[in-house]
C-alpha cells in the first residue's frame, strides 16, 4: 500500500451549479487516483444559510436578511501541490462558484492506494 499525501477539499456549492464547477477545475487538472480521473464526490441536497451584511453583495438573498437555499457538499482530492492549490482556487472555483464568498475547507490529508 502507499500513502500520497493530498489536499483534500470540502466545498458546499447550490445543486444546479454543481457541474459547471466540477468542469471548472478539471480544467486545471484532471482529479486524478491512480489509474482514474474525474475523481469526486458529493453528497444529497442538504440546507444552507447566510446572513449577508452591510457591504455584501449577495447573489442570492438581501441585506440584513437571513437567507436558506439548497446546497451540495462536492469533495475532492488534489496533489499537494501550493502553485497547484491556487491555480484551482483562482481559474477553477472563483470563476465558477455562484456566490461572492465561496465555503471552501482545504486540509492537509493522505490518501491510501493499494497500487505502489
Amino acid at each position: 500500500m502507499n500513502l500520497r499525501p493530498v489536499y483534500r477539499f470540502t466545498i458546499f456549492v447550490p445543486p444546479e451549479h454543481l457541474e459547471a464547477l466540477i468542469e471548472s477545475i478539471l480544467k486545471v487538472t484532471p482529479l486524478g487516483h491512480g489509474e482514474y480521473d474525474r475523481v469526486c464526490w458529493w453528497t444529497r441536497e442538504g440546507i444552507e444559510q447566510f446572513r449577508p451584511l452591510a457591504g455584501a453583495h449577495p447573489g442570492v438573498g438581501t441585506i440584513g436578511e437571513l437567507t436558506r437555499c439548497a446546497t451540495v457538499r462536492l469533495e475532492l482530492m488534489l496533489d499537494r501541490d501550493p502553485a497547484l492549490l491556487d491555480r484551482v482556487f483562482r481559474e477553477g472555483i472563483f470563476p465558477a462558484h455562484p456566490w461572492e464568498e465561496p465555503a471552501v475547507f482545504v486540509d492537509e490529508s493522505y490518501v491510501m492506494s493499494a497500487r505502489p
